[in-house]
């Protein structure tokens, strides 16, 4: 019988279930309803289950994606016996034979950011569970995709988080050059079924480190508050701006609070002024404390 892990994502509505082994080879797939499940038997079993409402099977885990009906610490481990069973009963999760050569039907389109060096590629579909940001080709080793795009001589940097693909250029290009390149780049790469992004090869950061749930209640009372303050008033907003922020530190004695900018956040003086002043005033608010200070930092 499989062995799987349950773990949580940055989306609170989605959970990963990751196996020991690889469960497909070099393609992503995910399924919005039963009827287009029909080349997974497991995703079509899962969709009986009244609270699932996206299945996304890639590498090594099944991604499921609940309705608001039901609590993930509820249903989470049955859902984990019910798939555990499926594979140790025979049961396929993927019918290769069936996906051949089939295109993946996505959508793809180009959103300005607060940066202007940062185009947002948008797709209609979810593209990771984990945030991911690649300063160069080298750092690209967990994804294929990143590591093409890097090799177009104006792409600098590469973030990629949920359904979007933020893409730093060089100044020596405008986008209107270049933007429908990349986009019809892109479309293509992920309709071929190509990987996009593995995400056991990723090496979790030190910054990271101190927002996973198994370090949390590790931090003192006013850094867990913190945290809490940005995941749900202020990441939300910077996501949808193409880019991410995640918690670094804070120091008690000067009441400083550091904050790490990713994507189009990342190296826009423009916006890490309005981000950093924002902060600051929600932090100041909700931690009822006019000393607070917040600090800006360029991942």
């Amino acid at each position: 019988m499989s062995t799987i892990t349950i773990k949580d994502t940055q989306n609170p509505a989605i959970l990963k279930f990751e196996m020991t082994d690889f469960i497909t080879k070099n393609q992503s797939f995910e399924f919005k309803n039963i009827d287009e499940a029909q080349n997974s038997p497991l995703a079509q079993q899962l969709f009986y289950l009244p609270f699932v409402k996206t299945v996304f099977i890639s590498g090594n885990f099944i991604a499921i994606e609940r309705f608001s009906i039901v609590e993930w610490d509820d249903v989470k481990e049955a859902v984990a016996e019910q798939i555990e069973a499926f594979i140790a009963n025979g049961g396929q999760i993927i019918l290769q034979s069936e996906t051949g050569n089939k295109k993946i039907a996505i959508t793809i389109y180009a959103e300005s950011t607060p940066n202007p060096a940062v185009l947002k590629f948008v797709a209609n579909k979810m593209l990771t569970t984990k945030t991911a940001e690649f300063k160069n080709i080298d750092e690209a080793a967990p994804s294929p995709l990143a590591k093409e795009l890097f090799k177009f001589p104006y792409v600098k940097e590469v973030f990629m988080d949920e359904n979007y693909i933020s893409i730093t250029k060089f100044n020596s290009v405008e986008w209107l050059e270049i933007s429908n390149d990349i986009r019809s780049f892109i479309k293509e790469y992920i309709e071929n079924g190509n990987v996009i992004l593995d995400e056991t090869l990723l090496v979790t950061a030190p910054k990271n480190e101190k927002q996973a749930i198994s370090n949390f209640d590790s931090l003192d009372v006013t850094s867990q508050k913190i945290i809490n303050i940005l995941e749900e008033y202020v990441k939300p907003a910077v996501q949808a701006d193409g880019g991410n922020i995640l918690f670094d530190s804070y120091d008690e004695a000067e009441k400083r609070v550091k904050v790490v900018l990713q994507g189009a956040c990342s190296g826009c003086p423009s916006s890490t002024f309005t981000l950093k002043n924002g902060i600051e005033n929600i932090l100041k608010d909700m931690l009822h404390d006019a000393d607070i200070k917040v600090e800006a930092i360029n991942a």
